[in-house]
C-alpha cells in the first residue's frame, strides 16, 4: 500500500492532496479474525480490489465524505453511532443533520448522490458509548465525541504489536480551519467538551481523517491547541464586528467561518448556525444584547 502510513496492523489510506476535502484519509484495522475499514471515502473507490477482505465497515459519523466509498462494501455489515443512524437510512434522513435552508437543500441532494455516492443504509448496526470490538489481538474502543454531529466518535485501537494505542480523531482533524459546528446536528459546546475529552485520552499515536495523518502526542497537544483556539478567535472577532448592532443575516455575510472568497455552496447556512451558536451564549453571558428585534450589540 504504497503511499499509506502504518501503524502496527493498521494502516492510514492516504486520499489525494494529503485527503483534503472532499476526500479523506480512510483507516484500515487488521485483526487475526476480522479486518475493518474505519470512514470508507471517496479515495477507497478506487481501491475496493485491493480492499476485498474487509469484513464490515465502521464510520467516525454521518457525513458524506465519510461514507463516499461505503456502496463499494454494501454487500457486508456497516456500523455508526446510534445518535447518527438515522442519517444513513434515507436521502431525507441524512439531508436532515444539515437542515440547509430548501433551495440549498435540493442542490446539495444532488451532489450527495452524484459527488458523494450516497446510498441508504437501512441495515446499519448501532452502538453507543463505551463499545468495544475485538478483531482478534487488536480492540477498537468506542469513545463518543459529539459536536461535529451528534454522533461522531473517536477510536481507540490497542494493538500489541504497535508500540502504544493510536486514537483516530475523525474530524477532530486539526486542520488550520478549525472545528466545524455549522449543521442542524452540530453543537459548539458540546464540541468544547469532545476537544477537552481528547486531549486526556491515553494514546502514543494519532490520526486524522483530513491533511495531517498520523503524529505523536507532541505534535498532537500543538496542533490542538492551535485547533481549539480558532473557536476563541470567531468569538472575539464577533465580538468585535457587534461594536455595532448586527443582524444574524449581516453577521453571516460578514464571514467568520470562511473567507469572503470562498465559493461554498452552503457557506451562508453554516455562517448562520456557526455564529449563531455564539451570539447565543454571549447573549446569555450577558457580554451581548439583543437591543431590537433581531438585533445584536456587544454590552457596554
Amino acid at each position: 500500500m504504497t503511499g499509506d502510513e502504518a501503524y502496527g496492523r493498521s494502516w492510514l489510506l492516504r486520499g489525494p492532496d494529503g485527503g483534503r476535502y472532499p476526500d479523506g484519509n480512510s483507516l484500515l484495522v487488521r485483526g487475526r479474525e476480522e479486518t475493518v475499514l474505519i470512514d470508507p471515502s471517496l479515495g477507497i473507490r478506487g481501491r475496493a480490489d485491493e480492499l476485498q477482505g474487509v469484513d464490515w465497515s465502521l464510520a467516525s459519523h454521518c457525513h458524506e465524505d465519510h461514507v463516499a466509498g461505503l456502496d463499494r462494501f454494501a454487500d457486508r455489515p456497516f456500523r455508526l453511532h446510534e445518535a447518527d443512524a438515522p442519517g444513513i437510512e434515507s436521502l431525507a434522513g441524512f439531508l436532515e443533520i444539515y437542515g440547509f435552508p430548501p433551495d440549498i437543500e435540493a442542490l446539495f441532494s444532488k451532489v450527495l448522490v452524484g459527488q458523494f455516492h450516497f446510498a441508504p443504509r437501512g441495515d446499519a448496526e448501532t452502538f453507543g458509548e463505551g463499545a468495544t470490538f475485538d478483531l482478534g489481538g487488536v480492540q477498537i474502543e468506542v469513545i463518543h465525541t459529539p459536536g461535529h454531529t451528534r454522533g461522531h466518535c473517536c477510536f481507540r485501537i490497542d494493538d500489541p504489536e504497535a508500540d502504544g494505542p493510536l486514537l483516530y480523531l475523525g474530524d477532530i482533524d486539526l486542520s488550520s480551519f478549525g472545528p466545524y459546528y455549522g449543521d442542524a446536528w452540530s453543537d459548539l459546546e458540546a464540541f468544547e467538551r469532545s476537544l477537552a475529552r481528547v486531549r486526556e485520552i491515553d494514546a502514543r499515536w494519532y490520526a486524522t481523517f483530513h491533511h495531517i495523518g498520523v503524529l505523536d502526542r507532541t505534535d498532537f497537544l500543538a496542533r490542538l491547541d492551535r485547533f481549539e483556539a480558532v473557536i476563541a478567535s470567531r468569538e472575539q472577532r464577533l465580538l468585535e464586528y457587534l461594536a455595532e448592532p448586527r443582524s444574524l443575516d449581516e453577521i453571516a455575510a460578514h464571514r467568520f467561518v470562511y473567507r469572503p472568497q470562498d465559493e461554498v455552496l452552503f457557506a451562508e447556512a453554516v455562517e448562520r448556525r456557526s455564529m449563531g451558536q455564539h451570539v447565543d451564549r454571549l447573549v446569555r453571558q450577558g457580554r451581548v444584547a439583543e437591543v431590537e428585534p433581531g438585533r445584536f450589540c456587544a454590552a457596554a
